[in-house]
């Protein structure tokens, strides 16, 4: 699984890098999300943090739009 970036890292990345790394996320939480309905999810705080990164990185796009 991919590390959390904070927001500062998130900021230096370009818009392209910005919507890749979304796009995975987003695949990541729905993974998670059939995990944790089939009860095979060991770690229940990594669905919170995929939130959260994919929230702090739509922040910044709305930002630079």
């Amino acid at each position: 699984m991919s590390d959390i970036k904070n927001a500062k890292d998130l900021r230096t990345m370009k818009e392209s890098d910005l919507k890749e790394r979304m796009d995975e996320l987003a695949a990541e939480h729905m993974k998670l999300r059939f995990q944790r309905a089939t009860m095979q999810l060991n770690n229940t705080a990594r669905v919170g943090q995929v939130r959260r990164e994919i929230a702090r990185i739509k922040t910044i796009l709305a930002e630079r739009s």
